[in-house]
């Protein structure tokens, strides 16, 4: 089970603090992610890792009511376009593209994706994955907690709802 909690951040400031409590960057990405118009709690998605070539088709389900457990199933696929017109054959339709660059931290076995997305803002995710979604909780929160990070925080809706609210005003 993937759990993660995503607080709202200032990119900067919280990278200095990630680093200094000894995480070590293991990766940059620039993210393009596509989702299809599937039913809540479902989330299908083609993500383009676009500095690596990567291609990687997505499915999550939502465990939870603040978007904080996933059972989540990933494979790479070689072709972004291809993936994305069979998708379509098969009726799935586009809803959201969101875009982001991400620094991947680890330290032990919490990862920390910090995020500056398009339109959006600054974002970090703490995610430990674990069968003992409360373990993995007080971890996320015992580190949120070393970070400075607080409740109020916390942005429990997706980037997929952030973008969306962001059309309507």
């Amino acid at each position: 089970m993937e759990v993660e909690v995503k607080f709202r951040v200032v990119l900067d400031e919280i990278k200095e603090k990630i680093e200094k409590l000894g995480a070590k960057l293991v990766r940059e990405e620039i993210q393009e992610d596509l989702y299809f118009d599937v039913p809540l709690p479902n989330l299908l998605r083609i993500r383009h890792i676009v500095n690596t070539g990567e291609v990687i088709l997505g499915y999550k389900e939502i465990k939870d009511k603040r978007n904080e457990e996933f059972d989540e199933i990933e494979v790479e696929v070689g072709d972004f376009d291809k993936t994305r017109e069979i998708l379509k054959r098969l009726g799935f339709t586009e809803d959201i593209w969101v875009k982001k660059h991400r620094y991947v931290y680890k330290l032990g076995n919490v990862t920390f994706e910090l995020n500056r997305v398009e339109g959006l803002g600054d974002f970090l995710d703490i995610e430990v994955i674990s069968d003992n979604v409360e373990e993995a909780k007080r971890e996320i929160w015992k580190v949120a907690g070393m970070l400075g990070l607080k409740e109020e925080d916390v942005e429990p809706r997706l980037y997929q709802e952030l973008i969306k609210g962001k059309r309507v005003t």
